[in-house]
Formats: C-alpha cells, sequence, structure tokens
C-alpha cells in the first residue's frame, strides 16, 4: 500500500523566553499508508500535536520547521509556498480540534460553518454543500440531521459538537484527517457515541488519519498503527495490537502500566462509623426563573443526598449534564442551592458563599477543571499561592514567602517556579498549582472537579498518587467528580451515580464491579478496553437506558 504521508528527518524548534532557540521535534520519522488511521501517543509534551499540525505547514507561535521533510501526497508541507498551503488544508489535509466549543463561533448557524470550506474553495455551490453537510450529519449519527445544522453551537451537547467538527473537516473530501485529543473531554457513553461515528466515517470514505491521543485505550479502538513519542522522538512504532500484546520499549509499557490504575484498599470495616464530614439533605439546584412551587425552571440538581465521612473519598459520576458539576457548585455556594441543607462539621452551612463565614470558606475549597482557567494568567505562581495564605491567615513577608516554598514541597514542584507564570507550565504542572492553592486555605474537605480529564494517562496518575499521599498525611477528604471510571475507582471509596439531576445509585468500592442500577451498568460497560476488537463487538442500548432513566 502506497503511503500518503511521508515524514522524514523532522524537526521542529522553539525560542525560549531569553531568546534561545531549543530542538523539540528530533528527526522524526513517520509513515501513514493510504486508508490507515495512525495513533500518536504520548504524555503532554512528547510532540504529538506539534508533529500533527507540520502535515498542514503549520507551527505552533515561536516554533518553526527547522528540518526534514513532510510529504503529504506528494508535497512537502514544510517547503511549500503558503497560498499552496491553504489551497490544500481543508481539501486534502483537515483537522478535528480537541475543543470543538472553541472551533465555533457562537453567532452563526452550524451548517454555516460545516459548509464554509466549500465557499472557500468554491468546492461546490451552495445548495449542494448543505445537502452533503446533511448526509455527514446522517453518517456520524447525529440526530435529527435535518434540521440540527439550524441550530446554534450552544443548543446542542458536546458531543453532538464534536461530531459536527468532524463533518466540518470532511466536507471538503480530505484524503487525511487529523484528530486532536477529540473525544478527551467527553463522558465515556459519549465517548462510544463518537468513536463509532467517527470509525464509520473514515472507513466508508476511505480516508487516512492521524489520531492524536494519550489513552491507549481510545486509540486501540480506532488506529491501525501506534507511533510511540517522548520528549519529541519516536520511541516505537507497531501495528495496534504489537504495541498492545507486546511492547517493546520501556516508555511504551510505562504507558500501558499506567492505564490500570491500582485499585483503592477497600478501608476496614469501623466498630462505629463517624458523624459525617459534610451532609446534604435533598439538594435543589438549577437555572432558570422560579416556578409555582419556587424551584427553579430546569433542575440540574434533584433532591439529592449524600453524605462524606472523615478521610474518606466519594466519586460523583455520570456522563455530560447528568448535574455533577452543579451539585459541586452548590455544595460550595458558588451557585446557591434553591432548596435543601447543606451539614458540615455538624454546622449548617448558608446555601450561598457569600454569606458563609471565612473559616467555613476555608475549611471546604474545589480544585476546578482547567487550570488554564483557574490560574490568573498575569500572575507570578508566588502571588497565585500567597493570595489565600494572605486572605485566610493573614500571612505576610517572609513568613508567607516561607509557606509558599512548603507548598511547592508538598505537591512536589521546583520552588524555582514561584516566578513563572502559568502559560510557562506544563498542564500537569499548572494543575498542581491549583491544587497548592487549595491546600493553601489548610481545608478539611476539598471538591475536584473533573481535575484530571485534561491530563494524560501518565500525568494523571502522578496526580491520583499525589492526592492520596496528601490525604495520608493531612487527614484530607474529598469529592471527586469526574466521567474517568477508573480514576476514581482508584481514588474514591464510595460513588454516587447520577443522571438527569438525580442520584441514580450509590455504590461502595467492594461492590464496584458489581452495579445494580441499569444506567450504572451502562457507564460501567461504557469504559474502553485494550483490545482492538472491544469497539466493534460491544453491544450498548443507550437510549433504552436513557429513555428508563427518564420515566
Amino acid at each position: 500500500m502506497a503511503n500518503l504521508v511521508e515524514i522524514r528527518g523532522l524537526k521542529v524548534d522553539a525560542t525560549t523566553d531569553s531568546g534561545r532557540r531549543i530542538e523539540i521535534i528530533r528527526g522524526v520519522d513517520i509513515d501513514v499508508p493510504e486508508g490507515e488511521i495512525v495513533a500518536l501517543i504520548g504524555e503532554s509534551g512528547s510532540g504529538k500535536t506539534t508533529i500533527a499540525l507540520t502535515l498542514m505547514g503549520y507551527a505552533r507561535p515561536g516554533c518553526r520547521i527547522a528540518g526534514g521533510s513532510v510529504s503529504v501526497a506528494g508535497k512537502d508541507m514544510a517547503t511549500l509556498p503558503e497560498a499552496e498551503r491553504a489551497a490544500i488544508r481543508g481539501t486534502r489535509v483537515s483537522y478535528v480540534p480537541q475543543s470543538a466549543a472553541a472551533a465555533f463561533n457562537p453567532a452563526q448557524r452550524i451548517i454555516d460553518q460545516v459548509i464554509e470550506i466549500t465557499r472557500i474553495h468554491d468546492l461546490m455551490p451552495p445548495e449542494e454543500a448543505r445537502r452533503k453537510a446533511v448526509d455527514l450529519f446522517r453518517a456520524l449519527s447525529l440526530p435529527d440531521p435535518d434540521t440540527i445544522g439550524e441550530r446554534y453551537p450552544h443548543q446542542v451537547s458536546g458531543g453532538q459538537l464534536q461530531r459536527l467538527s468532524a463533518a466540518m473537516a470532511l466536507i471538503g473530501d480530505p484524503a487525511l484527517v487529523i484528530f486532536d485529543e477529540p473525544t478527551t473531554a467527553l463522558d465515556v457513553t459519549t465517548q462510544i457515541e463518537v468513536l463509532r461515528a467517527f470509525k464509520s466515517a473514515m472507513r466508508n470514505g476511505g480516508m487516512a488519519g492521524v489520531y492524536v491521543s494519550h489513552d491507549l485505550a481510545v486509540v486501540a479502538q480506532i488506529a491501525d498503527r501506534i507511533v510511540v513519542l517522548k520528549a519529541g522522538e519516536v520511541q516505537e512504532t507497531g501495528t495496534t495490537a504489537e504495541i498492545l500484546e507486546n511492547p517493546r520499549h520501556p516508555y511504551t509499557r510505562q504507558l500501558l502500566a499506567a492505564f490500570h490504575p491500582r485499585p483503592r484498599a477497600v478501608a476496614p470495616a469501623e466498630a462505629e462509623r463517624p458523624r459525617p464530614l459534610l451532609e446534604i439533605d435533598k439538594l435543589v439546584a438549577g437555572y432558570g426563573a422560579p416556578g409555582e412551587d419556587g424551584l427553579p425552571m430546569i433542575r440540574a440538581v434533584d433532591t439529592v443526598s449524600l453524605a462524606v465521612y472523615p478521610r474518606r473519598n466519594l466519586g460523583i459520576i455520570g456522563e455530560s449534564g447528568c448535574g455533577k458539576s452543579t451539585l459541586a457548585r452548590a455544595i460550595s455556594g458558588i451557585l446557591p442551592a434553591a432548596a435543601g441543607n447543606i451539614l458540615f462539621e455538624n454546622r449548617e452551612l448558608d446555601r450561598d458563599s457569600r454569606r458563609r463565614s471565612r473559616d467555613e470558606l476555608r475549611r471546604l475549597q474545589t480544585v476546578f477543571q482547567y487550570a488554564d482557567t483557574a490560574l490568573n494568567p498575569s500572575k507570578p505562581i508566588g502571588d497565585i499561592l500567597g493570595r489565600p495564605l494572605t486572605f485566610y491567615h493573614g500571612m505576610k513577608g517572609k513568613a508567607r514567602d516561607a509557606r509558599i516554598d512548603e507548598l511547592l514541597d508538598m505537591v512536589k514542584l521546583p520552588r524555582s517556579i514561584r516566578d513563572r507564570h502559568p502559560a510557562g507550565l506544563s498542564g500537569g504542572q499548572k494543575q498542581r498549582v491549583n491544587f497548592a492553592r487549595a491546600l493553601a486555605a489548610e481545608p478539611t474537605l476539598i471538591i475536584c472537579d473533573e481535575i484530571t480529564s485534561a491530563l494524560d494517562t501518565v500525568v494523571a496518575a502522578a496526580v491520583i498518587d499525589l492526592l492520596g499521599e496528601l490525604q495520608r498525611e493531612l487527614g484530607l477528604s474529598y469529592i471527586f467528580i469526574s466521567h474517568d471510571l477508573s480514576v476514581v475507582e482508584t481514588i474514591c471509596d464510595e460513588i454516587v451515580v447520577m443522571y438527569g439531576g438525580r442520584k441514580v445509585e450509590h455504590i461502595t468500592t467492594d461492590a464496584i464491579h458489581a452495579p445494580q442500577h441499569p444506567y450504572s451498568k451502562l457507564l460501567f460497560s461504557s469504559v474502553p478496553k485494550l483490545d482492538p476488537h472491544w469497539l466493534d463487538t460491544l453491544r450498548q442500548d443507550a437510549e433504552l437506558v436513557r429513555e428508563y432513566c427518564r420515566r
């Protein structure tokens, strides 16, 4: 089979803050045969996305293609004039981004954005483009394919928007499609639907693909071959089966080991269970004007009750839109609950954080999902960590500086980063700073809202190990909100399953592999396995289960 893509001796360098150039891609060779999907895997900073972008002739800001060739269908994208590269993008080579929400203009209808590439390159008349878009919506298993394009981006779910971004990439009939972590932020049931749609559309269209990911189980479902990368160099290349069943390089074995989390040891039964640290009773929270009953029209959290015990962790799982994050916001008081009670350390908490005491705020902290938006980009790390030390403890001067160093030590970051800004840190480092800021308050309970969802497998495993270590040292309790069931299983003693704003099941760790509710069974069966045939053989009655839950 002929190669559609041939990368030879690719070198990419970047300019540091001091003006020095450093090589970040070091002589990479990769082939992509016609009609095959090749996955690029590795941890953050391995060069996956940088290499993928060179297939369109792009380099990140501050970077440049410094050597080698990037041949796509016989044309070297590294040396081609920009006008010729622009003519290839969207027609011969297209791109599906990690964040579909960022790829769409919120002020324009979806259909107009999906067919835009046909107008830019004058590929076909507008009406023909619209018909083709609808055919793609149908091929990608989107609901209401004839009318979904008339909506605006905010009117569809995250999984639907991700498939719509694929339609945008496919409408120009490209020979090569680049998928850049397109399912990272999706819950497991939605991820299955999207992967199936991607795989079907690629196979039916006979297209080749480059699939960038850190998730080996996802890669196993869609890739023919895998290229393992670390620090800008290829560590190993092979068929998907070869890499999964007989990895040769130690780093590949490390990636595979990180995929299998260590199950949390079941805590011994206590003669007398302590009083809960946190009790939530029939909490209701949502959005929109209140109805006749005084409750919000949209109930994102509907009469949920739960308890968290000292030095123990509660996981909250469910698909996108189930109410997980809204529940976290209601507990923290960011979104005041409309009804119900919150009892923390045997004291009633006001539903609104603005009416809670400083000490109540201090003892219940939240670590948010996206460190990029949670950390002020204009402030150095030292100032970010110093602010809660001053606010909660009145620390200043040398005492505050010493405590900042201690916090960096606690989250295993070098003290030298205190003068750097968030943009100069990796994703894993930023999330550790995010966590250190919560620790600065000296809390007893920390709500972790999807804190590992944007991290690669190796970095996520390290963050989870860190959380466990800090819990043992500081006596913390966690509420861990996630759609990653393997992560929840690793760190949590008990699990609450949510659907449609309601709690549908409570599971203890010793019963985690035997859920009883149909929706819980669906969630656990939807976790991808390290088996290339798993997706093809998986039977899912997702809509039947959801219909059962809606009754």
